[in-house]
């Protein structure tokens, strides 16, 4: 071969060689851009609720916590934030952004149940539910039990008026009665709340009725609700279905009084156990909330979950969530 046909064949070496050096660099631009999508769409996921592979290791580890076994996807969570826990022990079985500001909702509710509780001297008291209340309940399309103004109503009945069927009119007309105003009621639910120990917890109301300034965690929810149940007229109520209030002057009949959750839930039921009670919770900043208390094999477990989208006229994705958890729990 002469030198010309030499220098043609170096020639088209070259050629061939930038080629290939094209062509795998353009297979490593293709295969980043793909690694660069995948990590993209799985950090999306873990932002989902549920959908955490850190949350999925701390709520499962290799399928045993505790040896209790998990039976549960993280994916089919709605709720953002989440805490279940077994009540006696308080130990955590399962949480999820449980650390994280919330707005309670009705979930409020519980406090001012508890706190109205330890002031009064005896359930069998009568209170007038007074008429200045009720403008701004309205107003706010507030949740009622169904009482009139200037109804004379006992604390017992106006307790189940605040837990079952989450009546505002109730929870005012304890606050006033106790406090004098409901600022001066949240003030007290405040010193509650730091005495067992809710140290990212403020409240502003006794409804839960959406404040900027009223807040708290799926966490220091579950410990108001393991205190609250210490008591026993607390934990009658918190797992009533249903309730007959005792004859007033408004009603000479009483009212039937129903619990939210237990409309929700119809006859659903978990694995190996039941729901024993609940407090349910919404607004439209709050999303569906829920704390729960359950009795799987023999021990009770308390929940709250709070976040999931949702209203009061769509799927009640706090009670699935319930449900889930609960059901992933072997007696």
């Amino acid at each position: 071969m002469n030198m010309q046909g030499d220098a043609d064949v170096r020639k088209r070496r070259k050629r061939r060689k930038r080629r290939r050096r094209r062509r795998n660099f353009q297979v490593i631009a293709a295969a980043a851009i793909v690694i660069a999508a995948l990590s993209a769409v799985l950090l999306w996921v873990s932002g989902q609720p549920g959908g955490g592979w850190s949350d999925k290791l701390r709520s499962a580890g290799e399928g045993e916590v505790s040896g209790l076994y998990w039976d549960m996807d993280g994916e089919e969570l709605y709720s953002p934030h989440a805490i279940l826990m077994e009540l006696n022990s308080g130990e955590i079985l399962y949480s999820r952004k449980e650390d994280e500001k919330i707005y309670p909702a009705s979930l409020t509710k519980m406090m001012t149940a508890i706190l109205t509780i330890e002031q009064i001297d005896s359930l069998e008291e009568r209170l007038t539910v007074p008429e200045s209340i009720f403008p701004q309940l309205y107003a706010e399309d507030a949740s009622m039990a169904g009482f009139d103004p200037g109804e004379e109503v006992s604390c017992r009945d106006l307790l189940y008026g605040m837990l079952l069927p989450s009546g505002a009119e109730c929870c005012l007309t304890a606050a006033e009665w106790i406090a004098g105003s409901e600022e001066g009621f949240a003030e007290m639910m405040n010193r509650k709340a730091a005495e067992i120990g809710m140290e990212h917890t403020h409240f502003t109301n006794s409804t839960g009725l959406h404040q900027a300034e009223h807040y708290s965690t799926a966490e220091d929810l579950a410990a108001l609700l393991r205190y609250a149940l210490q008591n026993p007229e607390f934990r009658e109520i918190f797992t009533s279905r249903t309730h007959v209030t005792s004859p007033t002057n408004r009603h000479p009949d009483g009212l039937t009084l129903w619990s939210t959750m237990y409309e929700s839930m119809d006859e659903v039921e978990i694995a190996n156990g039941k729901i024993l009670g609940g407090k349910t919770g919404y607004t439209p900043e709050a999303g569906l909330c829920l704390a729960s208390l359950a009795n799987i094999g023999g021990t009770e477990y308390i929940l709250v979950t709070a976040g999931a989208r949702g209203s009061h006229d769509t799927e009640q994705y706090h009670i699935l969530d319930a449900v889930h958890l609960y059901s992933g729990i072997e007696g």
